[in-house]
């Protein structure tokens, strides 16, 4: 099939489910700017170690490391915007097709773009807490600490040293995460996943839970020999023409 064929195949697989949900990961957000973790050459672990910059063992025995060397990249990740495949998504949605998304980043674009029901299941960065007592704190308030030089921020409550409400190497997974597998492994009759390798764990488990399996995304991955359709192009692209297919209809 060429793409054209790829994409109407998708869109009736979509039409005819009763359960689609999607899986997204960070290719669908480096056209908004945020650099993927690992891509040859361009991803940020190239770059940065995470276990020496951004796990909770350094947050907790090194905290200035953590906002010196981790913490400007999350901040600047805030600063993005949604791009088409985030709207077409929310579109998606907003038609009664999708009942969901899954995604493991952290950025809050699908927020930003308007889709409802979504499991951040590797956290965001609208929010933080203290390591101690555990009071909330919105991602501002760490912000500005920082850029203060109060490194590392800390609780007003108790002193101890604020992280951003993120799952960190080390870290378990959060409830939501659990709440997501229960939903796909009771509903979920059609995958979307895009911009996902599909190599990272627990998460990568997921697709398992689908019936059926659409994927987008510009690398090969470990399940594309069981997937109804492998679209090899960029998730902005494949998602806007296939919501653009299903704008036509209503469920």
């Amino acid at each position: 099939m060429d793409y054209q064929e790829k994409v109407e195949r998708a869109a009736a697989l979509i039409k005819n489910s009763t359960g689609f949900y999607s899986l997204t990961g960070a290719g669908l957000s480096t056209e908004s700017g945020i650099p993927d973790f690992r891509t040859p050459g361009e991803g940020i672990w190239e770059k940065y170690d995470p276990i020496k910059t951004s796990s909770v063992e350094v947050l907790k025995n090194n905290p200035r490391v953590f906002y010196e060397s981790a913490f400007n990249r999350f901040a600047s990740i805030t600063l993005a915007e949604p791009n088409s495949g985030h709207y077409a998504l929310a579109k998606m949605e907003e038609l009664g097709f999708l009942k969901g998304v899954v995604t493991q980043n952290i950025d809050g674009l699908h927020v930003k773009a308007g889709s409802r029901k979504i499991w951040e299941v590797h956290g965001h960065l609208r929010s933080g807490y203290c390591q101690g007592c555990k009071k909330r704190y919105t991602f501002e308030e760490l912000v500005h600490q920082v850029e203060l030089k109060r490194i590392p921020p800390v609780c007003r409550n108790c002193f101890d040293v604020l992280r951003p409400d993120v799952v960190l190497f080390g870290d378990p997974m959060p409830p939501i995460f659990y709440e997501a597998e229960d939903v796909l492994r009771n509903s979920c009759d059609l995958m979307l996943a895009a911009g996902s390798s599909l190599v990272v764990y627990p998460v990568a488990y997921l697709p398992r839970l689908a019936k059926k399996l659409i994927i987008i995304n510009l690398a090969p991955t470990d399940f594309d020999e069981v997937a109804e359709i492998v679209i090899r192009e960029k998730c902005s692209r494949a998602l806007h023409d296939i919501a653009a297919l299903l704008g036509t209809e209503q469920r």
